[in-house]
């Protein structure tokens, strides 16, 4: 064995160290150097030899007859040694040391949280803006009312299962070039769970759960949009041997209107007017979430211009107050005139007519220098 380094140049502590100095230098060096962890080729033999250095250090009496031998063990003869490659738990126990359990001793029996629901929900436009109380129905999979979620026949009670006496996991010990590898898998009798029922529920066939149809009433918030998401906590799937629910997700699509347009808080509109009602100005009722209101059009609107009508929009989702509402007005030109309503156009446009030339070519000058980039 003298290939082999010595077990306290390898975790880097004196002979004389605690075991909390030994524990606490071997914690640092299996995250160095785990396999899972560190990529390099020899990480796995640096590993392994930390692992076994540890093995022996950490137990009083191999600790004992190694200060006194080395790595020859008198029990073992002279073909033996210490730690004999078997590296304990292997690589699962580093994971369990170090991040909680993932190396696979998590208790089977331990409670656990039930999964997560999504629920899309189609609303009408003034119902996002206003808000909406509806109830909503929805599968999911609750704790069997027969058995309490134990899955076992009323009367009776699952047993701990012999096999991994509760743990969920059965130990292989695998022979390799390296020696002994110990892993762990989920119990092959009671399918990791740690506990065997005999006598299984007649509701749940043993699974401790059933699907079923659940009545939920959701308020939706007035203000929310297209895309919303709102949680509602423990009303997802039923938890695991005493577990919380998990949470549903609600998502929200909001059909569009067809004359209002949403744009963050504020509501768009398109209205349109006559060419006199443009020209010579006019009072008329726009149509708003909630009513009619007047709005003053002043003679000579352009096509295009915009008219804000202050607290009409959306209800703010958060805080006081709500958006505006923005009305677009568009001139409309006659398509169908009748002789008459020709005749007096030809007139204006007589009267008018120098009036439109000089518009004309004003409209003609700006183009030009916009073309020449001044």
């Amino acid at each position: 064995m003298a290939d082999k380094r010595d077990y306290y140049e390898v975790l880097g502590v004196g002979k004389d160290a605690s075991e909390d100095e030994v524990k606490k230098a071997y914690r640092k060096l299996a995250r160095q150097y785990h396999p899972d962890v560190n990529k390099a080729s020899d990480a796995e033999t640096k590993f392994k030899e930390v692992k076994e250095a540890y093995d022996v250090l950490s137990d009083g009496q191999q600790r004992a007859r190694y200060d006194q031998y080395g790595h020859i063990d008198p029990n073992q003869g002279m073909g033996g040694g210490f730690g004999g490659g078997d590296f304990g738990g292997g690589l699962g126990d580093i994971f369990d040391m170090f991040f909680g359990g993932g190396g696979g001793r998590r208790d089977p029996n331990a409670p656990q949280r039930g999964g997560d629901l999504q629920y899309t929900m189609t609303i009408e436009f003034k119902e996002a803006v206003f808000g909406k109380e509806s109830d909503i129905t929805i599968p999911r999979t609750e704790s069997c009312d027969t058995c309490f979620g134990s899955g076992a026949k009323p009367g009776t009670k699952p047993e701990t299962c012999s096999t991994c006496k509760g743990s969920g996991q059965q130990e292989f010990v695998q022979n390799t070039p390296l020696g002994q590898m110990r892993n762990r898998r989920p119990c092959s009798t009671c399918s990791g769970t740690g506990k065997i029922i005999k006598e299984k529920c007649t509701t749940c066939s043993g699974h401790g759960k059933v699907k079923k149809q659940r009545k939920i009433h959701v308020r939706i918030p007035g203000g929310v949009d297209d895309g919303a998401q709102l949680r509602m906590t423990g009303e997802g799937e039923g938890g695991h041997r005493g577990g919380p629910a998990g949470d549903l997700y609600i998502i929200i699509r909001v059909k569009p209107h067809d004359f209002f347009v949403r744009e963050n808080d504020d509501i768009l509109c398109e209205v349109p007017l006559t060419f006199t009602q443009a020209a010579l100005g006019d009072e008329i009722e726009i149509p708003t979430l909630t009513e009619k209101v007047k709005l003053k059009i002043p003679a000579g609107t352009q096509t295009g211009t915009f008219f804000r009508l202050k607290g009409k929009g959306v209800p703010h989702l958060r805080g006081s107050g709500q958006g505006d509402q923005h009305v677009r007005v568009i001139v409309v030109t006659p398509s169908k005139l009748s002789d008459e309503q020709k005749e007096l156009l030809r007139q204006f446009s007589s009267h008018d007519g120098a009036h439109t030339h000089e518009q004309e070519q004003s409209f003609f000058d700006r183009m030009k220098r916009a073309f020449r980039g001044d």
